[in-house]
């Protein structure tokens, strides 16, 4: 009975031990394919966000070439404005041109946003922001060409 009751503890510890053992393997063999999984998938994201923010390069080029595209038609309407006697047109070339230098403000806000790796809805805003203060530059001059 007690040679028994050895070989039945003895069964028991072999028993307890591979299974101990087969636990182990099994975690880990998770911990690796969980940090792999993590891996992969930082990996998918920052390539996402890169393929991501090649538009809004894009979209960046266009506002750049807008601006530059206004200055040039504020430059020639200045000298205009510059030989009229028009005071309101001034005033309103003045302001104009400060809603043209807002723009360029937002445009650089957006390359800054580019640059530090700023989320994509960040950048969205601040293009849109830059677009639109580029529309009201745009119609401030519209307004100082009426008044010529």
């Amino acid at each position: 009975m007690v040679k028994k009751m050895k070989r039945s503890r003895l069964n028991l510890f072999k028993a307890t031990s591979m299974s101990i053992s087969v636990l182990g393997i099994i975690l880990i063999i998770a911990t690796l394919v969980l940090f792999a999984y993590i891996g992969i998938s930082s990996l998918t994201s920052s390539i996402t966000t890169d393929v991501g923010s090649g538009s809004a390069y894009d979209q960046l080029a266009v506002l750049k070439s807008d601006y530059n595209t206004l200055n040039d038609q504020f430059t020639s309407v200045q000298q205009s404005v510059d030989t009229s006697n028009n005071k309101n047109a001034k005033t309103a070339f003045i302001n104009a041109k400060l809603e043209l230098v807002k723009a360029n403000s937002d445009i650089n806000d957006v390359e800054s946003a580019l640059s530090a790796g700023k989320s994509k809805d960040e950048v969205t805003q601040r293009i849109n922001a830059a677009q639109s203060q580029l529309n009201t530059a745009r119609s401030s001059l519209a307004s100082v060409k009426g008044m010529l």
